[in-house]
């Protein structure tokens, strides 16, 4: 014969379920964005300072999905090409010649996800 003892309640899932259940952590995705916001613009290599002020975030929702967008508004005509990407990535100039990218954004939103998996592991082990 197999006997099994059992303790405790379902406390702690049931805030879990409570907390996801009201949207709270949605509050963090909003500061989480902010944040990479001014990570983006104090890492931005500055020469009009046009780039650099000109990140902006946006959360997508949608059923079961949220994520936070970091983009540039920036943008060189014709084509729409972001000029924070030509100064990441590099880029050929009229002339031919090549300017070598700088790794910005990376080093700069390092920090902020690593803040971000802190937050949601503590939402989880809660």
């Amino acid at each position: 014969m197999i006997k099994v003892a059992v303790s405790g309640d379902f406390k702690h899932t049931d805030e879990f379920l409570e907390r996801m259940k009201s949207r709270s952590y949605l509050k963090q995705l909003n500061r989480f964005g902010a944040q990479g916001v001014a990570a983006l613009k104090r890492a931005t290599p500055e020469e009009s300072g046009q780039t650099a002020q000109s990140w902006v975030y946006e959360i997508i929702q949608r059923p079961g999905y949220y994520s936070i967008q970091w983009m540039n508004t920036n943008v060189r005509n014709p084509g729409n090409i972001p000029i924070a990407v030509l100064i990441q990535y590099g880029h050929a100039t009229r002339n031919g010649a090549y300017i070598q990218g700088i790794d910005y954004i990376n080093p700069a939103m390092r920090p902020i996800f690593r803040d971000i998996a802190a937050e949601a592991w503590r939402e989880v082990t809660k």
